[in-house]
């Protein structure tokens, strides 16, 4: 495991994931982003009927969570990949289908506080930001290579940036570009000062949007939670935290879809007759976590958690 500092992870809404998950059949949850085990090991130790199968792209949280979760043995299997490969790795272990899904997007804190990732634009580092360091596109890369207009589309559908044109020119102009710290002093520069006054650090929607590009993010979680859906058995769930709009739209979207059995029709009309639901939703609306657990974690104060049920297949057919 890289660097000096520990892989610590505070799972987010912990105590609502170990409650959704109570219902499902025995079987397999799949934790599509494992991180430092913690959703894992709560699963684990609270629901003796299941067992996991985790999934992350970065090596220094599977080695983290390897130590986190040795202790429940065969109950758990591992595997060094995107989450788009959910089924593939299900297939692979020999599994027809799973009890459970767990998404807990975006990046994590560990990640955040390790210079040396290149994620957080408070602290000096390389552009890096890739979850998964055997990737061959960096933020270097994206931020160095790509043209004005592309880095502009970017901080627009990625990061809801207000000022993208602005700093996507500024950025071309300051290249080449190595570290966050020079990135995030140029993204500051190019963002009018009375806008730097109000909502946090300017360059935090820039460093969130160049993140997102450079990990396909967005890109591959559609498919990845039709996919995850599909291997549900019935009674099983899947459940998704997600951090910011764009996340979260997507989340809603395919469950929501699911729910309509991918009708496509005026949100306004009901479901023609003809139309079958996959899932039903345990919540219309969001979860979102507690006063108390956002004072203690700060940063889980802008999760949203979403969460389905698979329907039996009798209600299906």
């Amino acid at each position: 495991m890289s660097g000096a500092a520990p892989f610590h992870h505070r799972p987010v809404m912990v105590d609502l994931v170990v409650e959704l998950f109570a219902p499902v059949p025995p079987g397999v949850v799949v934790d599509a982003t494992l991180g430092g085990g913690g959703h894992s090991e709560a699963l684990l130790d609270a629901h003796p009927h299941l067992s996991v199968v985790g999934l992350d792209q970065d090596p220094d949280a599977l080695a983290a969570a390897s130590d986190r979760l040795r202790r429940f043995g065969d109950r758990v299997a591992m595997r060094h990949t995107r989450f788009d490969r959910l089924a593939a790795v299900l297939s692979e272990l020999g599994h027809d289908g799973a009890s459970g899904a767990l998404f807990d997007l975006g990046v994590s804190s560990p990640q955040l506080d390790r210079p040396e990732r290149g994620f957080s634009f408070r602290t000096p580092g390389p552009l890096d930001m890739r979850m998964d360091p055997t990737r061959p596109v960096s933020a270097a890369d994206l931020v160095n290579g790509a043209a004005e207009s592309e880095l502009a589309r970017l901080l627009r559908a990625y990061g809801d940036e207000r000022y993208a044109v602005r700093i996507a020119r500024a950025i071309v102009a300051a290249r080449p570009l190595t570290s966050t710290d020079q990135l995030a002093d140029v993204v500051r520069d190019a963002v009018p000062a009375p806008a730097r006054r109000t909502g946090g650090h300017p360059a935090r929607r820039t460093f969130q949007a160049i993140r997102i590009a450079v990990n396909d993010e967005l890109a591959i979680l559609p498919a990845s939670l039709d996919d995850a859906l599909d291997v549900l058995v019935p009674g099983g769930r899947c459940v998704a935290l997600a951090y910011h709009s764009g996340e979260d739209r997507i989340v809603k979207d395919r469950f929501r879809s699911a729910e309509r059995g991918g009708w496509t029709g005026p949100s306004h009309l009901p479901t023609p007759p003809d139309v079958h639901p996959t899932v039903r939703l345990l919540r219309r609306g969001a979860w979102r976590p507690s006063a108390g657990e956002i004072a203690a974690n700060p940063r889980a104060e802008a999760a949203r958690l979403r969460a389905v049920e698979k329907l039996p297949l009798q209600e299906v057919a």
